[in-house]
């Protein structure tokens, strides 16, 4: 009796196979994907945006590019330049 629970404890924590779509699909970079985006100035209005993986891969590092951008100007503007060489330091 006991082994049989065990058994059945086993079976109901394992993991859902998928059926159909394979794990290389799962990574396909011309998957389209959608996502709710929150507008700007609502608390409750949502935007659906719809792209590729790859397309929302993109979209992202150029995010990280542009605050990585905006967190080195701001870091420059509170440091006063000196001149080495005709190069402007910090």
């Amino acid at each position: 009796m006991f082994v049989l629970v065990v058994v059945l404890a086993l079976a109901a924590t394992a993991p859902a196979e998928t059926v159909g779509t394979p794990a290389a699909n799962a990574a396909d970079p011309n998957e389209k994907i959608c996502e709710n985006m929150a507008q700007i100035g609502s608390r409750l209005a949502k935007r659906r945006v719809c792209a590729t993986r790859a397309e929302w891969a993109e979209r992202r590092l150029q995010d990280r590019r542009d605050a990585e951008a905006i967190q080195r100007q701001l870091n420059g503007s509170t440091c006063t330049p000196v001149k080495t060489n005709g190069v402007a330091v910090c």
